[in-house]
């Protein structure tokens, strides 16, 4: 029987003096990878921001949110089993942060590595594994203002792979790649799927959603306007509705795009 991942039940929270969600509710289990798709507003971020535990929820007795069937965490203990990979963390990530640091950051779920912070001849050796599989090794010494976008996002993603979390979860993972970046980047995500990792994909570009996505829910106003398998919910229909402009969806080799349906 799957793990519940995650299980957000009659949640209401605010972002500053906004209320974005109220009675809210998203369960999804591992193994279930899953995209949340919604314009600007939706409520992404806050959804993003309640799972990596930067802000909480009113408290209410009959509404809880829970990742991997706890409620209570210790943020960094919850950081080993979810890798977060944000646009907010490449912003803030420090650039003179070398290569190999950003990697080793994992360890700690820290921005960049400190003094007192110690790794063994064993960890060093799984960064350089990392790094290998992610294709950046050649890059350890750089840093990472120097890199490029698509290269900073390779080197947070192997951050979050370091310690070999059960799940990740994605904010717009394409978001200032190139065609070919972008496609590369998204060969990454479809081999994690592969290899048993579950997805979470927060986003709204319908492109960033990979053939390995099995579910899709829509967000629009804070509210969960269709969610299920994603042939049945990413329809011209649903999202003429969800962007509140005619659109038209193609499907090829289990990829999405929208075309103007005028």
């Amino acid at each position: 029987m799957r793990e519940e991942f995650i299980d957000i039940r009659n949640v209401t929270a605010y972002c500053g003096t906004t209320c974005v969600f109220r009675e809210f509710s998203l369960l999804v289990q591992e193994g279930c990878n899953t995209a949340i798709l919604g314009p600007n507003g939706s409520g992404k971020s806050t959804l993003m921001k309640l799972l990596s535990r930067d802000i909480y929820p009113v408290y209410k007795p009959e509404s809880h949110v829970r990742v991997f069937g706890r409620e209570r965490w210790n943020v960094w203990e919850l950081r080993n089993r979810l890798g977060i990979l944000s646009d907010d963390l490449q912003h803030d990530y420090l650039h003179g942060a070398l290569g190999i640091n950003v990697i080793l950051s994992g360890f700690y779920a820290s921005i960049d590595i400190w003094q007192h912070q110690t790794f063994t001849s064993g960890e060093l050796e799984k960064a350089g594994e990392v790094m290998d599989q992610l294709g950046i090794g050649d890059l350890k010494n750089r840093p990472f203002g120097a890199m490029s976008t698509g290269q900073q996002r390779r080197f947070l993603l192997g951050r979050a792979l370091i310690n070999n979390p059960d799940a990740l979860l994605f904010d717009e993972p394409t978001s200032g790649l190139d065609l070919k970046a972008s496609f590369h980047y998204l060969e990454t995500l479809r081999t994690l799927m592969r290899s048993g990792k579950t997805v979470l994909l927060v986003t709204h570009h319908l492109h960033e959603i990979p053939p390995e996505i099995e579910r899709v829910v829509l967000l629009r106003e804070g509210r969960i306007v269709s969610d299920g398998k994603k042939a049945g919910v990413l329809t011209s229909e649903a999202l003429s509705a969800l962007f509140d402009y005619p659109l038209h969806v193609v499907e090829v080799n289990g990829y999405y795009q929208v075309l103007p349906a005028v």
